[in-house]
């Protein structure tokens, strides 16, 4: 399906991982590389907009960090972000220009593109959030099924084997997920569209939608 594919999910000219998913058609494909490539790019940034904290951590000197944060490498902050207080990176991690990561929220084996906002309890792992999403308050996303066997990404009648075990979830660009959702493993959600609160989320979600619940998925007017 064309809609899965990372053209039709991402702005590439929105994250500096660009030339890591450059090289996949599917953004799941990318997942088991973000590390190396982070250790790969990191190395090369400039010091006079980049410093290097730690091992294999590099924090622009504009992004804010708070003194509880933490920051476990490879790890890349990028202009203007914000890791607010008790934040953990667990490693693995791209953030974006003025991207936030709020309070207890943690990350794992993620790129966050430039503005995405998860500022408050959220836990990501496994994922790719596009442009300018936003996760609400106490939405996480599950990068690992209860039987742990391999994920599959369900789009109507056809399913996408990804052979990995861990994959959480992709957002597109401006995607909003509401407070208190669960983001199933294999979940894809297209462009622009909004998820109810409380809302449990699994398979493909089309652009331009709103999750209202699974039997209930309506598009947005005027689009």
């Amino acid at each position: 399906m064309e809609q899965l594919k990372i053209r039709n999910l991402y702005t590439l000219s929105e994250t500096i991982a660009a030339e890591l998913l450059e090289g996949a058609d599917y953004p799941w494909e990318a997942l088991p590389h973000i590390g190396a490539f982070i250790v790969k790019l990191g190395s090369s940034l400039p010091e006079e907009i980049y410093e290097k904290r730690g091992e294999n951590v590099w924090v622009a000197k504009s992004a804010k960090v708070y003194p509880s944060a933490c920051i476990n490498g490879p790890a890349i902050i990028d202009e203007e972000a914000e890791i607010r207080h008790c934040a953990f990176i667990r490693g693995n991690a791209i953030v974006g220009k003025g991207a936030v990561v709020g309070n207890s929220t943690e990350l794992k084996n993620v790129v966050l593109f430039n503005k995405v906002q998860v500022p408050h309890y959220n836990y990501v792992g496994d994922s790719i959030l596009g442009y300018k999403a936003h996760m609400g308050a106490g939405s996480i996303t599950s990068n690992v099924k209860s039987d742990k066997t391999l994920v599959v990404v369900k789009a109507g009648t056809e399913c996408y084997e990804t052979g990995l075990k861990k994959f959480g979830t992709m957002l597109g660009d401006e995607v909003e997920v509401g407070c208190n959702s669960v983001l199933n493993p294999g979940t894809v959600i297209g462009r622009r569209s909004n998820v109810y609160p409380t809302s449990c989320v699994r398979g493909y979600i089309p652009p331009n939608s709103i999750y209202k619940d699974k039997e209930n998925i309506v598009t947005k007017e005027n689009q």
